[in-house]
């Protein structure tokens, strides 16, 4: 489901009890110096993540971190996070003139401990090529480098290398446990654009055999999924960027399954099966 870009007013685009991903949760929060802003999230981990700005992260009134080291977009350096644990109580406050910050979240019941996520700690893959026009970056924030700190929550970068080409591909989907086949993860995106006026087409085909359904995402678009292959390809002359959220249903180690029609090009993408087990 595509959901377009608007004021959500720093309330959750993707709230607790979503109906498409009840294992997600999205929230996109903008401040200005000096503004604060509380949040506690029952039954569901979080993590902060600046898309830009500077932000102090205090959880249960513990200060964990000042993070952020992007001004301009989300290509201008690393990112940073902190881990909120299951319905803790959290804040941050802006330190720089303005602040655009991601709350990722995902159900869990067990209360962990808090921790920063810094730039030093991202975990990055790049994988594809040119030649195939899928030449990717991944930049894991909370990804297996965390594993055994958090419990079913993903939280990840990913960003076109160069202009143009596929994401996402081959076609897989992870809608429902199936041992050894498939986990079930629900999966929401937050996309941004360089130059901003550019857009993709976001595809998600629900049966094997019929056609899938195409939506036109743009800055700012989000995009919830809960089954189905659903590969994105971004205009050519424009670099692509989404903010990536899973959540697992019976466990965090994400196991895709490949549309048979096209699993044989997993043997063709550089790095493509390295890139996958990152996310197990």
């Amino acid at each position: 489901m595509h959901i377009a870009p608007f004021d959500n007013k720093n309330q959750p685009i993707v709230d607790v009890n979503n109906e498409t991903v009840p294992l997600n949760y999205f929230n996109i929060v903008k401040l200005k110096r000096g503004e604060r802003f509380d949040y506690e999230v029952a039954g569901f981990e979080t993590c902060i993540v600046p898309a830009t700005g500077r932000v102090s992260v205090s959880v249960e009134g513990e200060d964990i971190a000042t993070i952020g080291l992007r001004t301009e977009d989300v290509w201008d350096g690393e990112p940073e996070g902190v881990y909120v644990p299951t319905g803790q109580k959290a804040a941050f406050v802006c330190e720089s003139d303005t602040a655009e910050v991601f709350i990722a979240g995902a159900p869990f019941e067990e209360a962990l401990e808090p921790f920063a996520v810094m730039a030093d700690d991202i975990e990055m893959i790049q994988y594809g090529s040119d030649d195939t026009k899928t030449h990717r970056k991944i930049k894991h924030i909370l990804g297996m480098k965390q594993q055994g700190k958090v419990g079913k929550l993903l939280v990840s970068e990913l960003f076109t290398v160069g202009e143009g080409g596929w994401s996402g591909f081959p076609s897989h989907k992870h809608g429902n446990d199936r041992e050894g086949l498939e986990t079930r993860h629900d999966e929401t995106y937050n996309f941004r654009f360089k130059p901003n006026t550019g857009s993709a087409l976001q595809l998600l085909q629900k049966s094997e055999n019929d056609p899938g359904e195409a939506y036109h995402v743009v800055d700012g678009s989000t995009f919830v999924i809960d089954d189905g292959y659903h590969p994105c390809c971004v205009m050519p002359g424009y670099q692509m960027y989404y903010f990536t959220i899973l959540g697992g249903a019976a466990q965090r180690g994400l196991s895709p399954y490949f549309q048979p029609t096209h699993a044989g090009q997993l043997e063709t993408i550089p790095g493509m099966k390295s890139m996958w087990s990152k996310f197990k």
